[in-house]
């Protein structure tokens, strides 16, 4: 969105759909509605009945949202078709594969339970780009919406598709080389208590796996807490526990994936990307040899994949432009070293479970424990600090912080980097440097964390 647009309007969009505390705005029931007719404005044109599919995690708040979102679409004479708790990556296909006109996914993905967020796919499966979000934006708060109100038979309606979970696991099943199965191999899941905690321990015990199942008692309030992609602590315990294979750990939303080797290990999107794209190449199946990650990628990313000839291109953070830089330029494998993990012959987003099936097969055709597979990736030491300040105003124009960032880039060379920038949904700014020596790159990454502190107060 241009800065001209957002000086006219409030910005509710961030870098993965709209999200805030649930009942504040911008996630109130008022705001869900208009959101929802606006959607369905943008999405009417030719003469068929229109549908959005809406699919939500299990927060709470997920049932207020659900409703006055399919409000909002109905009243603008567009059907919906609710799927309950889903992944996000099961509503983009779900959207597509059913030819909907959009679809809509309730969930505010790693965030705490009173958090919640709405995020619209295309009918293409794809997520909405930044100029439909901005006319999105603008129908809203220039209410050009309120006197268009379809009245008898054109006001939409309302189905809940049953079999929407069996769609799902047949898809992301799909995705599994057919000679191969899961038999023998046992497997800890942690569902982090969100949407894939029915879908993703059944594909796996489908496939022939012997399953261990943590997280997958939602109540409203326990979504990601002490639990999944970004606490795998227990799964870490569970694993050496009961001797399992491999760990898997999903987010609320099931987009996302951290593994954890049969030794307890953690294991990251940056490795996961290196044992995959490793396998692609081998198999010929890697688009144009390069593999695409944002600038948070450990440096050792790079290094790793260079073995075979392969390129990195990085984008800034958000899976939306890792896979918008894919769709430009005819990639098939992208992803954060957060765990979302895009294979583009496959899905249009990223998938957790979808993911951890890819990573499963390259442990069956190979005979490798996940422990094996990962020495081919060295991650270079890195240090990422978050900074909490009271203003955001341009890092460029802050003398003193750019000093310290440039002394110490002069002191890391050619051996490491720095990256600073600020947070899309958070008052902080991330300092992330990487570097040989992990005592001084931590007290490097301080320094230029106090000069920010001076500058942009605290």
């Amino acid at each position: 969105m241009s800065d001209s647009t957002s000086s006219m309007h409030p910005k509710l969009f961030g870098t993965d759909g709209v999200r805030g505390v649930a009942n504040v705005f911008p996630m109130t029931a008022e705001i869900s509605m208009q959101l929802g007719r606006a959607l369905a404005y943008l999405i009417r044109n030719g003469e068929h009945r229109h549908r959005v599919i809406i699919g939500k995690d299990t927060r709470l708040s997920g049932y207020m949202i659900e409703q006055a979102l399919a409000s909002g679409i109905m009243s603008m004479g567009v059907d919906v078709v609710l799927v309950g708790p889903m992944p996000t990556p099961a509503v983009a296909h779900l959207t597509s594969s059913m030819r909907a006109d959009a679809g809509a996914v309730i969930s505010a993905s790693h965030n705490p339970y009173q958090d919640n967020g709405i995020k619209f796919f295309w009918r293409d499966g794809f997520k909405l780009p930044d100029e439909t979000e901005s006319k999105i934006e603008q129908l809203i708060f220039e209410k050009s919406l309120d006197s268009l109100r379809p009245t008898a038979t054109a006001i939409g309606g309302a189905v809940r598709l049953d079999d929407a979970q069996g769609r799902y696991i047949s898809r992301v099943k799909s995705t599994f080389p057919s000679e191969l199965t899961l038999d023998g191999l046992k497997l800890v899941i942690d569902c982090a208590n969100g949407a894939a905690y029915k879908v993703a321990p059944t594909a796996l015990e489908e496939l022939g796996a012997k399953v261990i199942e943590l997280g997958v008692t939602p109540d409203g309030k326990n979504i990601n807490d002490a639990c999944g992609a970004l606490h795998p602590e227990a799964l870490q315990k569970a694993v050496l526990k009961h001797k399992a294979n491999l760990g898997i750990a999903l987010d609320g939303d099931a987009d996302r994936l951290i593994v954890v080797d049969e030794k307890g290990r953690v294991v990251d999107g940056d490795a996961i990307m290196a044992i995959c794209t490793g396998e692609l190449v081998a198999r010929k199946e890697l688009a144009k040899k390069t593999l695409v990650s944002t600038v948070m990628s450990n440096i050792g990313l790079e290094r790793a994949v260079a073995q075979w000839g392969v390129k990195v291109v990085r984008t800034r953070v958000g899976d939306r432009y890792v896979v918008e830089e894919m769709r430009k330029h005819g990639y098939s494998l992208g992803g954060e070293q957060s765990g979302h993990l895009v294979f583009l012959d496959h899905a249009t987003t990223g998938d957790g479970t979808l993911a951890a099936l890819q990573v499963l097969a390259v442990m069956t055709r190979t005979g490798k424990p996940m422990s094996e597979l990962t020495k081919i990736f060295e991650p270079v030491p890195q240090v990422l600090l978050n900074v909490m300040v009271k203003e955001k105003r341009e890092l460029s124009k802050l003398p003193a912080v750019q000093k310290t960032i440039a002394a110490v880039e002069k002191k890391l060379g050619k051996d490491g980097r720095v990256l600073v920038r600020y947070s899309g949904t958070e008052p902080k700014v991330r300092v992330l440097v990487e570097g040989i020596d992990a005592k001084k790159i931590k007290a490097w990454a301080e320094e230029i964390g106090e000069a920010l502190v001076k500058a942009l107060g605290e």
